[in-house]
């Protein structure tokens, strides 16, 4: 396929013409059968399994009948994830595998009649076109040249495969957006990172903050039931948010913050703490480096000065600092998640680290505790190929504290104006659609055009699909075998995924596919074994036990082999370069970068314009989960969040359909009805995130794929998305920056377009 030829295929000329935190987010079980007559237990088989509907990963217990019909999914008990409960998103998983939508057989991509289209293809076929377009891109400009972007627990054995094969130029868009800030903030603060699930101890904490964090909306399961613990029990909850989210409605203190602005509360806050006494002295002296300079860096950074900068009254800020000193250590500055907002963000999480060590959290009981994880040998191999070059060389350079490779650094490389040596000629996207997942749609438009060879590998078509020379269909996770799930806990503990059900249509499992790749490229003796379930069963056997033992217990816990807490009566060792919590940042200093964190302006909304905030909804993970049938009919159509002042400027009403149009002027593809709501701040509107499906492909024989329930339902945020702001330490791709105008009336064809 000549690159220049790629087109987004949509209809094919040759086929068809074709809420709330009481916390009522957790459930043991929904039977999906209404109809039916309920069966007791003892009358179903029960497998193991783990859920996918998020990266929280809850064990659970899939039940089926004799028919091998799957009738309800609940909890495991001793999994720490869930408690032996599942949320709404878990239990409603099984919609995954019912959901006629799938992808159901490969296909590949040709030109007939002038025209390109997609054919249902054998595995055979498929497979061996992928192999061959490898081999072509191998010889002509090395195996580096092929990326492979992933998500999710069948990511791991394409990243294998591609290490076996000789390229280690992967990303997870997830990286550069979630984590990869926020783990080097703390790992420059405390020598150590958080991981998932985060260590914090909020089953005895007395005062929990958050921080643009939205438990019970993100859903991530067992902090929302510690939550709801804390709830009951009276503690103080200090939300800090520009909307009014479903935590903010049980706060005890809400600060309704104006955004980019929270590195000015941050360091109000310490100023607080510092001056009023508030702070830790006994643990800042005995475990920090740096204090007395943190003292006199925050002495200007007074609540009077946030107030003029965050909108807050410098009362409130003063309130809620002392209500966090009088509960330390027993509070938590909770660390979040999808951390690059800015562009200043390794900086903005180390102020909240530094904010928690000041109240002595970090390694207390109802602070942070010291998670531990188990250790599953690695199956045996031969040594893996050294690539020439590797995602390192393009981020690293740039960025000191890059961890991961960068999605869109690794997609500038794929542009045609790059004439660099590092140059990426094709694309895996395995679990992920970066028309939904990374930022600047156009610049990803771009890249896919000019690449030789795309791959998809998904259990539903998307915007991505429509892209790819192969679409490789997987099976769900009810129908699949995955690794052991090796997860940090107050003890550490392994889960076992075994297939509830045989794939439907002609699916397969990830590890397949990457198996029988492969194969064909010669790297048999990285695969001696026929079935995965042999690499599961010779891991367990190593530790003492086995996959019988796992398939009984879904779950299993090891002893601890370290305390869960600091050690008061003794030394405690961090792994940073003074061998203490650092407030001032050796690494930074000698790096370059301010070793104290800085507040910066990151400027005001354009006029005529409002800030773009973006989230999720309680039912709905990513943008395949707003197809699955028994989610959707949580929530099936999203609502823009709009403040009755700016209702007024434009005149609008509930429910009201608009368009948005950003600074570009990039105007939505679809439009969205209108919620108008003192829950959002008057500078910002709030789009739910993954909505404004636009994969649709239509094969030579007429089949249609597209996500039927979702396809042109609502905006897509990351198609509003244009200017990312880049974090200098990591390389964090920052997506708060971006704004919007709202249109009433439905806009041409051409200004879409444009």
């Amino acid at each position: 396929m000549q690159n220049s030829r790629r087109k987004f295929l949509k209809i094919s000329t040759l086929g068809a013409t074709g809420a709330a935190l009481t916390y009522p987010v957790v459930a043991k079980g929904i039977s999906f059968f209404k109809n039916e007559e309920p069966l007791s237990d003892d009358k179903l088989t029960k497998v193991a399994t783990v859920c996918e509907v998020c990266f929280w990963n809850c064990a659970g217990w899939v039940y089926k009948d004799e028919d091998n019909k799957i009738k309800k999914i609940i909890g495991n008990d001793i999994d720490p994830h869930s408690n032996g409960k599942l949320c709404p998103r878990g239990t409603g998983g099984l919609g995954m595998y019912t959901d006629e939508d799938r992808l159901k057989h490969p296909l590949i991509r040709v030109e007939k009649d002038g025209e390109q289209t997609f054919v249902e293809a054998t595995w055979e076929e498929a497979l061996d076109l992928v192999v061959k377009n490898m081999k072509k891109i191998d010889k002509k400009y090395g195996k580096e040249s092929l990326a492979l972007f992933y998500h999710g627990k069948t990511g791991p054995h394409f990243k294998h495969l591609f290490q076996y094969w000789g390229s280690d130029t992967n990303a997870k868009p997830a990286s550069a957006q979630c984590l990869i800030t926020r783990e080097a903030g703390y790992i420059a603060t405390y020598g150590a990172g958080l991981a998932s699930p985060e260590p914090t101890d909020i089953r005895n904490t007395e005062c929990l903050v958050l921080i643009g964090s939205h438990i019970g909306e993100n859903m991530h399961n067992g902090h929302v039931q510690d939550v709801s613990d804390l709830i009951d029990r009276g503690g103080d909850i200090i939300t800090v948010d520009p909307r009014f989210s479903t935590v903010a409605a049980h706060s005890s203190h809400w600060l309704p913050i104006k955004p980019s602005t929270d590195m000015a509360l941050l360091l109000a806050w310490i100023h607080v703490l510092i001056n009023e006494d508030l702070y830790d002295k006994e643990y800042v002296e005995k475990y920090t480096h740096g204090f007395d300079e943190l003292k006199e860096h925050v002495q200007k950074y007074t609540p009077e000065w946030a107030q003029s900068i965050t909108t807050i009254p410098a009362g409130d800020i003063y309130k809620t600092a002392r209500v966090m000193g009088n509960a330390s250590p027993k509070v938590i500055i909770h660390p979040g998640r999808h951390t690059a907002w800015y562009g200043d963000d390794t900086q903005r999480t180390r102020a909240m680290a530094i904010l928690n060590a000041i109240l002595g959290s970090w390694g207390r009981k109802g602070g942070f505790y010291f998670a531990e994880k188990f250790k599953l040998p690695k199956h045996p191999h031969p040594p893996v190929p050294k690539p020439k070059w590797t995602w390192r060389d393009i981020s690293q350079g740039k960025h000191k504290l890059a961890f991961a490779g960068i999605t869109n650094e690794i997609i500038d490389h794929a542009l045609p104006e790059y004439k660099g040596e590092h140059k990426v000629k094709g694309m895996f996207f395995v679990a992920t659609n970066p028309l939904q997942a990374v930022p600047d749609e156009e610049k990803i438009k771009k890249a896919l055009h000019h690449l030789e060879f795309v791959v998809a590998v998904d259990t539903m078509p998307s915007e991505i699909t429509g892209y790819a020379d192969v679409v490789l269909p997987e099976a769900t996770f009810l129908e699949r075998l995955d690794d052991i799930r090796v997860s940090q806990h107050k003890s550490p503990n392994i889960a076992l995924r075994y297939p509830a059900v045989e794939p439907k249509y002609n699916t397969k499992p990830g590890w397949w596919i990457a198996r029988e790749i492969g194969i064909r490229l010669g790297l048999n003796d990285f695969y001696p074994w026929e079935n995965f379930e042999e690499v599961l069963d010779w891991q367990l056997k190593q530790v003492g036990s086995s996959m019988e033992e796992m398939k009984e217990v879904g779950v299993k816990h090891f002893p601890r082999t370290k305390p869960m807490y600091i050690n008061e009566d003794g030394s405690h060792y961090f792994n940073t370069n003074t061998g203490k919590i650092e407030l001032v940042s050796t690494d930074f200093q000698e790096w370059g970068y301010d070793p104290l964190p800085v507040y910066k302006s990151h400027g005001e909304v354009p006029a005529g314009y409002l800030r773009l905030i973006y989230g999720r909804l309680p039912m709905h993970t990513f943008g395949r989960t707003l197809n699955n049938p028994n989610l959707n009919d949580l929530k099936s159509e999203p609502k823009l969040w709009v403040n009755p002042k700016n209702a007024r400027i434009y005149g609008l009403e509930n429910d009201q359909e608009v368009w948005l149009k950003n600074p570009k002027g990039k105007v939505s593809s679809f439009s969205i009805k209108v919620r108008i709501t003192e829950r959002i701040r008057h500078d910002s509107v709030f789009l739910p995130h993954g909505f404004g499906n636009k994969g649709r492909i239509v094969t030579a024989d007429g089949e249609l794929f597209e996500m039927s329930r979702t396809y042109g339902r609502g905006i897509s945020d990351a198609e509003m998305i244009t200017n990312v702001s880049i974090d200098p330490e990591t390389g964090g791709t920052g997506l708060r920056n971006n704004f919007v105008a709202i249109l009433t009336e439905k806009p041409t064809k051409k200004e879409v377009i444009s």
